[in-house]
């Protein structure tokens, strides 16, 4: 584990006050993630996966104990037919978004919809691609990030090229809150001028 007990339990809080909780297809592909609550009490969120493709695993941890953690499987069009229909099978509920015109799923028609259906909070878990998107499209309110104190040599990127050259467009982050979570730090702050 990188991250300290404190902070992996502070981060099954934050999934247990969200109606709903997203990642992108690569996130459930390279790391398996149930999406619940399992280290404090409280609800599991509804999980969301966005994939285009379809390219999930069927035997996904996400995919499976539907009565417990209900899943969504956000996707375009272009989908095939035959994924869409085994995902059906196995009791996943698939919601059509539209795409953006560089392909991707267009996160505002995504939030739309899942408003629509009562959803009002949504904890963006992962991984990069999804979060740089969100970050970028300025679809997000507030930002947690937890550091730990190790270091590793070249890591992954957490966020990705957010597209902004000059500190006039950077995001500016107020009510910004520090503390220790075990031997982790937690910064938090409410993002100026988003949509979310």
């Amino acid at each position: 584990w990188i991250s300290s007990p404190p902070a992996r339990r502070y981060a099954h809080r934050l999934r247990s006050i969200h109606d709903a909780i997203l990642v992108g297809a690569g996130t459930v592909r390279h790391d398996d993630p149930e999406l619940t609550v399992r280290l404090v009490k409280g609800k599991n969120p509804l999980r969301i996966v966005m994939d285009s493709r379809l390219g999930i695993p069927p035997q996904a941890r996400v995919l499976q104990d539907q009565d417990r953690a209900p899943t969504i499987v956000a996707t375009s069009r272009r989908a095939p037919r035959n994924r869409l229909k085994s995902l059906r099978q196995l009791g996943i509920e698939t919601i059509l978004v539209a795409e953006t015109e560089e392909g991707k799923l267009s996160l505002p028609d995504l939030f739309r919809k899942l408003g629509q259906r009562g959803v009002t909070s949504v904890l963006v878990e992962g991984g990069a691609a999804v979060i740089t998107s969100v970050l970028k499209e300025r679809q997000a309110d507030r930002l947690a990030v937890i550091v730990a104190p190790k270091l590793i040599g070249r890591g992954m990127e957490a966020v990705g090229d957010l597209g902004i050259t000059s500190m006039s467009a950077a995001l500016d982050l107020r009510h910004i809150k520090w503390r220790r979570l075990g031997a982790d730090l937690l910064f938090t702050g409410e993002i100026a001028g988003t949509t979310g």
